[in-house]
């Protein structure tokens, strides 16, 4: 017999109790749900009638009021409508007679409904309130009561009914449960039994299996058929065999390969440290021996020393021990300083994980490498940058200055080409000076000469204010701005002006790629100690491929028409960076982007910092 009908097999005793099982939950189901329509069918409907009935002759009561009181185009109104409403149910119940009596009440009712109306027809005539007393109110009781009558019948009927449905759905739920009780019990027992005779050849290769990854490669699974297992078993056996073989003539080679992988790491000259799953030092370089003056045989290998950097290095490793990927560093700010005999060195840490032929994390290799030269050669670009952007500053405002002077005649009246020439140039110089203004904060920024004024601020103010400045030019560009700002949301501890141009920059950025008719959200939300700002359009979108790179300097995404020379984002991401926060950006699912920063929340609340 196969393995396939042995767990068949084994199953069929609990499968047929299921079955058995399923049959009386089947037959019990139907029968409450045949109980519940037939007290729906039978006496709800004629219910729910009779309140109706009521309500349309007590409205009809109301009719006459009015027609006392002289609103007679509105009693008539109300007359006819409720009239109709009532004859309508009326035939309703007539066409649901299921109770013993209901045939007389009905009739009653009918004969008393037809009083009502003649009495009504001959009130309308002549309205007043002595001929509402002396005929109409008297049938109009007659009515009612006909009416409770019915109703009172069918709400006994319900009533007794539904005590009959109860008495049946427990001595029906008794009869589930101790079916469900001796279904599961005999099935468990049958299956149990079956499935023990069919585990005992497992066990015995589970023994096998586990002596081997002890590593003794001499043990072989003994099991005795012809089913699937015994068949496991035998290549079972030759897998072990191989493996045995395999060790004896394969331990040359595995030593040779570790003496290459040794010496290949050897040959970089940054430091290099591979940590296995436990954080245990598997592999390192001369290089890293030398940094660090390794200790194999310690709980912590890399020393005492340099504690910024071993912090570093943890925490890279910890990045991608959990699953995130390789760490890339953001750039020469996370460099760490160390020093050396001839002088500092700036040391920035990767991470690269280690997979199995499955794709797990079985390690990670960190490398250190020294960008001591190219932190050097960043900042004189830096430096560059920020004077060559000083120096144009005195040239560009005496030629704004010129300009102004020849627009504004200065220098003799000018024909209208000269002066379209000249307000381009003018805008040229405008956009210029922009520029300029950009790439000295941007310089001031990286330098750490920047000092804030740092006050507890409200999150909702800074949205306002946001919304505020870009309401016009929304408007212009017909794009609704709208602000979502969470309730009781702690202070952030901002320089307000500083954020209020992150602000500027991501609003008019969004301004800038979304079209007429649509939307950009401000948004600030709880994010633990901190707050989080977002700005959301419902532009075309940044492609993935673009969005590690938008913060960039000089920047732009290929094909996207606006002004700026791409540095608007990166002095945002200098501003919120130096207050001690992120900046992200993502692309919408539903279309557009969404650029968010978080900010850190003030101890000090607004009103206490001012009065300090």
């Amino acid at each position: 017999m196969t393995l396939r009908a042995k767990l068949l097999l084994a199953q069929a005793p609990l499968g047929a109790a299921l079955v058995g099982l399923g049959i009386v939950s089947i037959v019990t189901v139907t029968s409450l749900g045949e109980t519940s329509s037939r007290i729906l069918a039978d006496n709800y409907r004629s219910v729910l009638a009779m309140q109706r009935m009521k309500e349309s002759l007590e409205r009809m009561d109301s009719a006459a009021m009015f027609l006392v009181a002289g609103e007679r185009a509105k009693g008539l109104a109300v007359a006819e409508k409720h009239e109709q409403l009532f004859e309508a149910e009326l035939r309703v119940q007539e066409g649901n007679l299921t109770e013993e009596g209901e045939p007389e009440l009905t009739g009653r009712l009918r004969q008393a409904w037809t009083g009502y109306r003649t009495s009504f027809d001959r009130f309308v005539e002549q309205p007043s309130a002595p001929a509402y007393f002396r005929d109409l109110e008297p049938r109009f009781v007659a009515v009612k009561a006909a009416a409770d009558a019915v109703l009172a019948l069918n709400q006994d009927a319900m009533a007794e009914k539904s005590g009959e449905a109860r008495r049946a759905a427990q001595k029906r739920r008794t009869l589930m449960t101790w079916s469900a009780i001796a279904a599961l019990v005999l099935g468990l027992i049958a299956s149990f039994s079956l499935t023990s005779r069919l585990l005992r050849p497992l066990d015995s290769l589970g023994r096998a299996v586990r002596r081997i990854a002890e590593g003794d490669l001499s043990v072989r699974a003994t099991v005795i058929g012809t089913d699937e297992i015994a068949q496991l078993a035998r290549e079972f056996n030759e897998m072990a065999g191989h493996l045995e073989a395999y060790r004896k003539s394969s331990l040359g080679e595995l030593l040779q390969a570790q003496q290459s992988a040794q010496a290949a790491i050897d040959s970089i000259p940054d430091p290099v440290l591979v940590f296995g799953v436990d954080r245990g030092l598997l592999l390192y370089n001369e290089a890293a021996n030398s940094l660090f003056e390794l200790d194999l045989g310690h709980a912590a290998p890399l020393g005492a020393d340099h504690p910024e950097l071993r912090a570093v290095i943890e925490r890279v490793s910890d990045h991608v021990l959990a699953g995130k990927g390789p760490y890339q560093p953001s750039g020469f700010e996370e460099a760490v300083k160390v020093a050396s005999p001839d002088s500092e060195r700036h040391l920035l840490s990767r991470a690269t994980p280690l997979t199995s032929e499955e794709g797990a994390v079985t390690g990670v290799t960190v490398i250190v490498q020294d960008v001591t030269r190219l932190r050097r050669f960043d900042e004189l670009r830096n430096n560059l940058v920020a004077t060559v952007a000083h120096e144009l500053r005195t040239p560009l405002t005496s030629l704004r200055m010129a300009i102004h002077l020849a627009v504004e005649g200065a220098t003799g009246e000018l024909t209208a080409r000269q002066l379209e020439i000249l307000g381009a140039a003018r805008e040229d110089c405008e956009r210029l000076q922009s520029i300029v203004d950009d790439l000295l904060d941007l310089a001031r920024f990286q330098s750490g000469r920047v000092e804030l004024d740092r006050r507890p601020t409200e999150p909702a103010a800074l949205v306002d204010e946001a919304v505020e400045a870009h309401r016009s030019e929304a408007s212009t560009r017909q794009v609704q701005l709208v602000s979502q700002v969470a309730p009781s949301l702690d202070p952030v501890l901002v320089d307000r002006v500083r954020v209020r141009l992150v602000f500027a920059n991501l609003v008019a950025n969004a301004l800038r790629h979304t079209p007429a008719g649509g939307s950009i959200t401000l948004a600030a939300d709880p994010a633990g100690d901190r707050v989080r700002f977002t700005v959301t359009d419902t532009g075309h979108g940044i492609p993935p491929e673009h969005l590690p790179h938008v913060f960039d300097r000089f920047y732009r995404v290929p094909g996207t028409a606006g002004e700026g020379a791409g540095l608007g984002l990166s002095i945002a991401r200098e501003i919120v960076e130096v207050h001690g926060g992120t900046i992200q950006a993502e692309a919408d699912p539903g279309g557009g982007a969404r650029f968010w920063f978080v900010l850190p929340i003030s101890a000090v609340a607004p009103t206490e910092a001012a009065g300090a």
